[in-house]
């Protein structure tokens, strides 16, 4: 396939697609391989930890305070709360990160926040098209909420598959909905600038398309946050480029799960180790740890980033509290004078939630 977006002038573009912008080796070894040694070992294992969602602040959800606001819905879907203003990363709702409804990997819990529970989302940042990012299910959710769509902000060429697969897309016109972006393009909305940074990562919906859509990170800049979307990537000269552009972020969404084996997936994911250096490269006051405890797609329990991570902190001499773990359905604000994410107001007494997704809000997929 052609890539409609080609632009010879840029080395990251192909003829029918998109290449990383640091050369790196390829993993050593096959997809084959790895899953024959997983299968012989057994692998995950469980996790021993209890990795269950709390109860949801909807109070603060719904009537958000006067500061910046963070939750964390599971894997790397966040909700971003400013100034009246509702921001979603890579929303996936679905049971299972799959093109498929029956097979691939299944939740290990429900989301911390059900489509129904969410506030009206007004921007929505997708990094990549990995089922475990791109949920066709959740964004057609999205397409139709109450109150019209939110603004999607995508990579190049995911743009066309909203054309293809989304009702309601708008491309062009007066009013357009879904925006693509390349790497080190920038946008207004509202009193955000979002920016589409390169990382060390690729794309694939199926066996033939691989890398015929670009993949990336978002920089979103407020006037009262810095803040940083990891979105997935292998540790590369791409984020010590982001710390030199924009000097420094308030707050970072870093992937720190889904790293094991590393003779497979050092390329794609880095490890809670890189993670800390990551944040370190782009000058992250905190972090938060995301892609972990949702699904499993690696050969590490769900529960091993807690143990590595906070070993690399250590090692690092970082201070534990710099770079959080959240609980699923947890929310935290940002405390511009402490310069970190403070727990949230006392959570709403705990009542029952409805969390078929797959029958009710997503049964469009």
């Amino acid at each position: 396939m052609k890539n409609p977006h080609y632009d010879p002038a840029k080395p990251h573009h192909t003829p029918d697609g998109f290449r990383n912008r640091y050369p790196h080796p390829h993993p050593g070894g096959d997809f084959w391989k790895w899953q024959r040694e997983r299968r012989k070992s057994g692998l995950p294992k469980p996790p021993t930890l209890d990795l269950s969602c709390i109860a949801p602040n909807l109070t603060a959800v719904h009537q958000p305070p006067d500061v910046p606001q963070l939750t964390w819905i599971g894997h790397e879907t966040l909700l971003l709360q400013i100034d009246g203003l509702n921001v979603l990363t890579d929303p996936v709702f679905s049971e299972r990160a799959s093109p498929l409804p029956f097979a691939g990997p299944r939740r290990h819990q429900p989301p911390g926040l059900s489509l129904k529970q969410l506030p009206h989302i007004d921007l929505v940042l997708i990094s990549h098209n990995h089922y475990d990012h791109l949920d066709k299910a959740s964004v057609r959710a999205l397409m139709r909420q109450p109150g019209g769509a939110p603004m999607f902000f995508v990579p190049l060429g995911i743009d066309h598959w909203f054309a293809r697969n989304v009702r309601g897309t708008r491309l062009s016109g007066d009013n357009p909905n879904v925006r693509a972006f390349d790497w080190d393009d920038e946008a207004n909305f509202g009193p955000f600038t979002a920016h589409f940074c390169s990382v060390q990562h690729w794309s694939a919906r199926g066996l033939y398309d691989r890398n015929q859509t670009l993949w990336g990170s978002w920089a979103l800049l407020h006037p009262r946050l810095r803040f940083w979307f990891s979105g997935d990537l292998g540790y590369s000269q791409d984020t010590r480029d982001i710390g030199a552009r924009f000097g420094h972020f308030d707050v970072a969404a870093i992937a720190v799960g889904a790293y094991e084996p590393r003779w497979f997936m050092k390329a794609q994911h880095i490890d809670p180790t890189e993670a800390v250096q990551v944040m370190q490269d782009i000058g992250a006051r905190q972090a938060v740890g995301i892609h972990w405890g949702t699904f499993a797609l690696t050969d590490e329990p769900l529960d091993q980033p807690i143990a590595d991570l906070a070993a690399a902190l250590k090692v690092a001499d970082v201070p534990a509290e710099r770079f959080a773990l959240f609980k699923h359905g947890e929310t935290r604000v940002w405390d511009a004078a402490a310069q970190r994410l403070v727990t949230a107001l006392p959570k709403e007494k705990a009542r029952p939630r409805d969390d078929s997704l797959a029958a009710q809000s997503l049964s469009g997929r």
